[in-house]
């Protein structure tokens, strides 16, 4: 990895946790514990339209630990690490088939966020009543995804690296 590449993913994973702490400072409550904006996300799938998996792989995985740690806890960053891994897996997937557009793979991160979560989440606790919670933890995925997938595309649009 060159000099270039690695500074710019630096900035990158600085911007996802000074976008997780901005939206730390904005507690949203729809009813429904977990439910985000998700503004970190932009940063991850700008690397991965820009790079590939494993950039965005690293760029995720750093927001998530020095997110959990500053302003969260353990179950913070197992709950965010479950989401992610499931959300880039099924991104790097619809990136690598034809047709999808960045608005389609980032509603497909996020509802794949979401349920990656909902699954360790009834692991954990060792009930599945939490599933009760798909319905609208599916819905808020569609729409953070498509709202991040937008602006994802406007940064994609002016920032070329």
């Amino acid at each position: 990895m060159n000099n270039k590449k690695t500074a710019y993913l630096g900035l990158f994973a600085a911007v996802a946790i000074i976008f997780g702490y901005v939206e730390s400072l904005f507690p949203f409550f729809a009813g429904v514990p977990g439910i985000k904006l998700g503004l970190a996300n932009l940063a991850v799938l700008f690397i991965l339209e820009t790079y590939t998996w494993k950039e965005a792989a690293v760029v995720s995985a750093v927001r998530i630990v020095v997110i959990g740690f500053l302003f969260g806890n353990m179950f913070t960053i197992i709950y965010s690490l479950a989401g992610a891994a499931l959300s880039l897996f099924v991104m790097t997937l619809m990136k690598k088939s034809s047709g999808f557009s960045i608005l389609g793979i980032s509603v497909a991160g996020g509802v794949s966020h979401n349920i990656g979560q909902l699954m360790v989440a009834a692991l954990i606790v060792e009930n599945t009543s939490l599933l009760y919670y798909a319905p609208v933890l599916l819905i808020s995925g569609m729409i953070t995804g498509l709202l991040i997938g937008i602006l994802t595309k406007e940064v994609t649009k002016r920032i070329h690296l």
